[in-house]
Parts: C-alpha cells; structure tokens; sequence
C-alpha cells in the first residue's frame, strides 16, 4: 500500500484491478476543507490517460512490477523468442506486447522486460542502440553536417532521418525513445 502523499512521477499503482503510474501529481491544501492530491494517471497495458483526485492520505495499492533482462535470440514467424538471462528458459512476445521498440530489435540485443502478475506489460530497449544503414540516397561532395536531413533504412528496417553525408553501410547511432540520429559509431 502506498499513500497519495508519496505519489511521485513515475510511481506505479493498482486501480480497478490494472496497472497504472503516475504522470503528474499536485498537492492541494484549500483553505476550506481538507487536502487532496490530483493526478495524471497513465494505463500501462493500454496507454489511456485519466485523471484522478485522491484525498490526502489515502492509501492505494502499489503494484509490484518485476523487472528481467532478457536477450532477443531470434524471430519465429510473427513472434520474438527471448531467453533469461539468470534460467536461461524461453519467451515468445508478440510484436503489440514488444510496443513500438520492435523496429530497433535484433537478434542478441539485451532489453528489459516488465511484467506483473506473469503478465508482459513493456518492454524497455536500451536508451540508445547502433545499427548500420542498409538504405539510403547517396551522399553528394559538398554535404555537411548542417546541409539538412535524409530518411535512411537500417538493419532492423526501420526509417530513421541522418544527416545528408551519412551513407550505406556507415553504423550510426539512433536514440530508441524519440527515433532520432545521436551520431556515427
């Protein structure tokens, strides 16, 4: 149990038998009247968003996520075949479960894998991973850093815009939380 005066960002919590966490959170103390504690709450498994006001002091349940890490070991027709790292046993996810890191998977990539009550909730990619173009227009004497942006294809098929002098064949680097060009490797 946790009281909603230790909500915080980020804090995940049991309502009507799913997972949600905290996105915002604001304490009010009227000056009529007792204290209470509006949040922006954010379902885990389905991505809706509510709002939610909690009197001060009121206790909800925490949900207790587990965390594993996980190695991508290869693709069996429309699912991801994991393995665990600590009982080396074998997981199928899904791509809906996977969300939309799927485009920046591949094979012997470490991620973790969130679940509660045996259920996948998400799974969380590296912050940043590198991988080599395998499509894109070529680049033109002249081109710099500054010049603008390209769509590329990578490894994974994924479409990621580069920086015009980025060519086939070059490994860059893509940050997986907002698909952007960090750099080259």
């Amino acid at each position: 149990m946790i009281s909603s005066n230790d909500f915080r960002t980020g804090v995940t919590i049991e309502l009507d038998g799913a997972v949600w966490r905290v996105v915002e959170f604001l304490h009010v103390k009227p000056g009529k009247g007792s204290a209470f504690v509006r949040t922006k709450l954010k379902s885990v498994q389905t991505g809706n968003v509510m709002e939610r006001t909690f009197r001060a002091g009121e206790t909800v349940p925490q949900a207790n996520l587990e965390k594993k890490t996980m190695q991508h070991t290869y693709k069996e027709a429309e699912q991801f075949v994991f393995m665990d790292m600590e009982t080396f046993e074998e997981n199928r996810l899904n791509p809906d479960q996977i969300g939309n890191g799927v485009k920046y998977l591949k094979e012997g990539m470490e991620v973790n894998v969130i679940t509660w009550n045996g259920q996948v909730l998400e799974v969380e990619l590296p912050n940043s991973v590198t991988l080599e173009v395998t499509e894109t227009d070529p680049g033109v004497k002249g081109d710099t850093a500054t010049g603008g942006t390209k769509p590329a294809t990578v490894e994974t098929g994924a479409t990621v815009m580069v920086p015009l002098f980025i060519s086939v064949g070059e490994r860059i680097r893509i940050d997986t939380r907002n698909d952007s060009y960090q750099g080259r490797e």
